[in-house]
This record gives structure tokens, C-alpha cells and sequence, in this order.
């Protein structure tokens, strides 16, 4: 049985998030590292909420430096989003598979989404909600950002593939 983690002041639980996921307007500033490169900083991101898992933020491409991200080859499919198209990253002598994914065409619900950009928090260097450096979902199961006002127990965590 699943063991919910109480939250405390200023906590969110995972599991106090909707089934099927909401789009809100993230209230916090987002940041990516590539060592010393800010490959992205938004005041302007979106977070996406569903039950048992951190949030995942989607960052408009005009706070990208989207001259790093080709076109991946891989698509795959959200029961909720619709299609997902993923970027490569290509950097002096560095190269990341997979390391964001944007929905071209969402369905109607994640319209606001349409073209944002959501990266892996393990793989970059760091991701960061105002200065707080975000932790990875455990096995990058949908990309979750973990910071210390969210609690869970979390999808992805062993033992949790078949919640």
C-alpha cells in the first residue's frame, strides 16, 4: 500500500495533484545549466500536475537557446497530451540524446503548451525553480522536478511502476 507523505507548510503532495493532469502558469523563475551556459531561463513556464508526480515545467522556445536542440527522431504518445516530439542537444564536444520534448500539436486541454519546451533534470548539469536546485524524478519517469515543496511518495521510485 502506498504510504502518502504528509506535506508540511508551503508543501504540495503529489497526490493532492488531478487525474487526468493540470496546465497552471508556473510562479517561479526557471533555469538550465550546461556548465556554465544557461541553455534556458523563463519567467514564463507552465507546470503540469499529475497524481503521483512532480511537476513538469514547459518553457516557451524564446527563452531557449534553442540553436543547441535538433530534432530527434523519436515520437512518442501521452493518453492526456497527445504526440511528443523530442530535441537533441549538440554543444562544442557534447552531444544529449533526448534531452527535451515538446507537444507540436497538444490536444485542446494542453493548448498552452503548444511548441514549449520540457527538458530531463538528469540531463543537464542543473535545473533550477527560483535558487533551488531541483532533484530528478527517480529513472526520469515523465521528467519530474523535485524540490523541497513537493512531497510524495513519488511515481518512479522503486517499488512504484505499477500505481
Amino acid at each position: 500500500m502506498i504510504q502518502r507523505i504528509v506535506p508540511g507548510p508551503n508543501q504540495e503532495s503529489v497526490w493532492d495533484y488531478p487525474r487526468p493532469p493540470r496546465c497552471e502558469v508556473a510562479t517561479k523563475r526557471v533555469r538550465i545549466m550546461l556548465g556554465d551556459l544557461v541553455l534556458a531561463d523563463s519567467a514564463h513556464a507552465y507546470r503540469i500536475l499529475e497524481t503521483s508526480h512532480p511537476p513538469v515545467y514547459y518553457l516557451p522556445p524564446a527563452d531557449i537557446q534553442m540553436q543547441y536542440l535538433q530534432p530527434a527522431l523519436l515520437q512518442t504518445f501521452c493518453e492526456w497530451k497527445g504526440v511528443a516530439h523530442y530535441y537533441d542537444l549538440t554543444l562544442a564536444n557534447r552531444k544529449v540524446a533526448q534531452i527535451a520534448w515538446y507537444y507540436p500539436n497538444p490536444t485542446v486541454t494542453f493548448e498552452a503548451i503548444t511548441g514549449y519546451v520540457a527538458f530531463y533534470p538528469s540531463r543537464v548539469d542543473a535545473c533550477y525553480l527560483e535558487d533551488e536546485r531541483v532533484q530528478a524524478q527517480a529513472g526520469d519517469f515523465y521528467g519530474g522536478w523535485i524540490t523541497s515543496d513537493i512531497v510524495g511518495p513519488f511515481k518512479g521510485d522503486l517499488g512504484s511502476w505499477g500505481w
